[in-house]
């Protein structure tokens, strides 16, 4: 059996031993099978959002770049990330003292607890403070509280979609204390690039810092997402902090090297945000 998932003219198709769980909640449809090659995978409304093949390589890059890019990271908000990777990579920050996170969807958590234990497993840690709503909503009750906002985001399209605008940017520099850093799902340069275009108008409208990362996730169509840093204090594609070596014990994909090396624009895309702010 194969599964297919076709957006934007393009697809990805993968092969499935066993569909493990099929429930459809008040925001979507969520979807978990076994696969030949990717171990377990979860589409929801049938486009793939990780694969416990390939899941370290986006939530190692979407919790370590904006929390190695700021020096003494305490508070940590993450809005969305029902799988619970995104709090595993968070909570191996032996200086984070708080993480709070924001899931408006409650049946991802319950589904990723049950199928996705590698993942959510983020949720053990008494750190962790849950919060089911909408985080478009959520973070404008959180003035000056946090230094690390992590946005796990779908595509900007149903629940997803306050998550992608200008309100939502300004509604996170007001929640961030000062020098605080933030850090969003951004999709791909290749497949989506007018909405990397605009994210990186807001974020350079907004912050005084900003960036596009790249992320090689196989699963993902064209293979690759993007990430978008952003901070008023310092330069985000530049870490101020490296593992030690227990941290880096734990991590498969983010280094240091990494960190910097990801912000490097080729040069299709380097002209296609050219001069995004003197417009």
């Amino acid at each position: 059996m194969w599964i297919k998932e076709a957006a934007n003219g393009l697809g990805l198709t993968v092969e499935v031993t066993k569909h493990l769980c099929h429930r459809v909640s008040p925001f979507q449809t969520i979807d978990i099978y076994d696969t030949v090659k990717t171990g377990r995978m979860m589409l929801l409304d049938g486009v793939i959002q990780l694969s416990e093949w390939d899941e370290f390589c986006y939530q190692e890059m979407m919790a370590h770049v904006p929390l190695m890019a700021h020096p003494a990271p305490e508070n940590v908000l993450v809005i969305g990330g029902g799988d619970g990777g995104v709090l595993r990579e968070v909570a191996k920050h032996s200086c984070v003292r708080r993480i709070d996170q924001c899931e408006i969807d409650e049946a991802v958590i319950q589904c990723s607890k049950e199928f996705l234990p590698s993942m959510a497993c983020g949720y053990d840690d008494p750190r962790v403070h849950t919060f089911i709503g909408d985080g478009s909503e959520f973070i404008r009750e959180h003035e000056a509280e946090y230094d690390v906002i992590i946005v796990d985001s779908t595509d900007p399209a149903g629940p997803g979609e306050p998550l992608f605008g200008e309100d939502f940017y300004r509604a996170m520099k007001r929640a961030l204390r000062p020098g605080g850093v933030i850090a969003s799902q951004s999709e791909s340069i290749f497949l989506l690039p007018e909405i990397v275009r605009r994210l990186l108008k807001i974020a350079g409208t907004v912050f005084t810092h900003y960036g596009y990362g790249s992320i090689l996730v196989p699963t993902y169509p064209t293979g690759m997402i993007g990430v978008c840093a952003a901070s008023d204090a310092r330069d985000v594609r530049v870490p101020v902090r490296e593992p030690d070596a227990e941290l880096s014990a734990k991590l498969r994909y983010y280094t240091p090297e990494i960190h910097r090396s990801c912000f490097t624009a080729p040069k299709f895309a380097l002209a296609m945000t050219k001069g995004l702010n003197d417009e």
